[in-house]
């Protein structure tokens, strides 16, 4: 069994993960992801299996990878916007993720960004690393409120912790967990557009898909209660980058706080990285000891039982 591995947090965090896919007996090749289509359809034909991150799995790159040896794609991670699925079900690709796991690291990051920014702690950093002793005036986030957008998994962690910081919580989604949102006193939103009329902070927990692409957009923008505080741990492209560039110049926009870009790694001439109050990490949000060799693990889990059962049922 050949396995191609690509995603970076799973070969740079040693643990029980890498331990658990050394005692296979695989074959198994390392490439650094995320990998373009026109990098990855060049050799996935030459695999058995596929233990991938953010790689442009395409329907290109899975007919080639199905007219060779590919059988078997298992997600290191939670979104699969980056996998064509329909192709992996036409081309009996099985294919496998990591829901339910990385919900903490991801909700701390949250507020790690969100407190850095408020804070003005990534200038202040700056500063006396030089030498300087200039102080911002900061802001206190007790009180106010925030719009979560996505109470799935990780959205529903973060209103845990926004309870915490005495936050009133706001949420909206097509689906609502309602025990949930009764047992931890969450308002909830008609629409998004109610939602961001009224929120200081809005935090993005939401898959990219179709109905989602560019949700962030000029028009919606236009409801946001001036000073808002826009969040995003989820998928770059559900911003549409014209209108948030828009929204920061005309101050309706106070800061973009971001772990995920629509282009990953981020370019060397990348607009983003020039504007003010955006701060951008990248996509570390579940990059933790703990989520690496969970999910590390899970992934593992998945391929060897995919391999055991022999399906071409795709396992989402």
């Amino acid at each position: 069994m050949k396995v191609l591995l690509t995603s970076t947090s799973f070969m740079d965090t040693p643990g029980k993960h890498q331990e658990l896919l050394d005692r296979q007996g695989f074959t198994v090749d390392t490439l650094r992801g995320p990998i373009a289509e026109s990098e990855i359809i060049k050799i996935i034909a030459d695999y058995d299996a596929i233990l991938c991150g953010d790689d442009e799995l395409t329907r290109k790159v899975l007919e080639k990878g199905r007219a060779g040896k590919l059988r078997y794609i298992s997600k290191y991670g939670v979104g699969l916007d980056k996998i064509d699925l329909e192709a992996a079900k036409e081309f009996n690709l099985p294919v496998t993720n990591c829901p339910n796991i990385n919900q903490t690291s991801v909700a701390e990051h949250v507020f790690a960004l969100l407190l850095t920014f408020v804070k003005n702690i990534h200038h202040e950093y700056s500063i006396t690393k030089s030498g300087g002793w200039f102080r911002y005036i900061g802001n206190e986030i007790f009180g106010k409120t925030i719009g979560i957008v996505g109470l799935g998994a990780v959205g529903k962690e973060v209103a845990k912790r926004a309870i915490g910081f005495c936050l009133e919580v706001l949420a909206y989604d097509k689906i609502i967990d309602n025990q949930f949102v009764e047992e931890w006193n969450i308002k909830v939103a008609n629409s998004l557009k109610d939602l961001v009329k009224v929120s200081d902070i809005v935090s993005l927990h939401i898959p990219h898909n179709l109905d989602t692409d560019k949700i962030i957009n000029k028009d919606l923008i236009s409801y946001f209660k001036n000073g808002l505080i826009l969040i995003n741990t989820a998928r770059g492209k559900l911003v549409d980058l014209d209108d948030l560039k828009w929204g920061l110049d005309n101050k309706i926009i106070k800061g973009y706080l971001t772990d995920v870009l629509d282009k990953e790694p981020i370019p060397e001439n990348y607009p983003m990285k020039e504007w003010e109050n955006v701060l951008i990490t990248p996509h570390i949000g579940s990059r933790t000891f703990e989520s690496v060799e969970k999910q590390g693990i899970k992934a593992v889990e998945n391929l060897i039982n995919l391999i055991n059962r022999g399906t071409n049922d795709i396992k989402i």
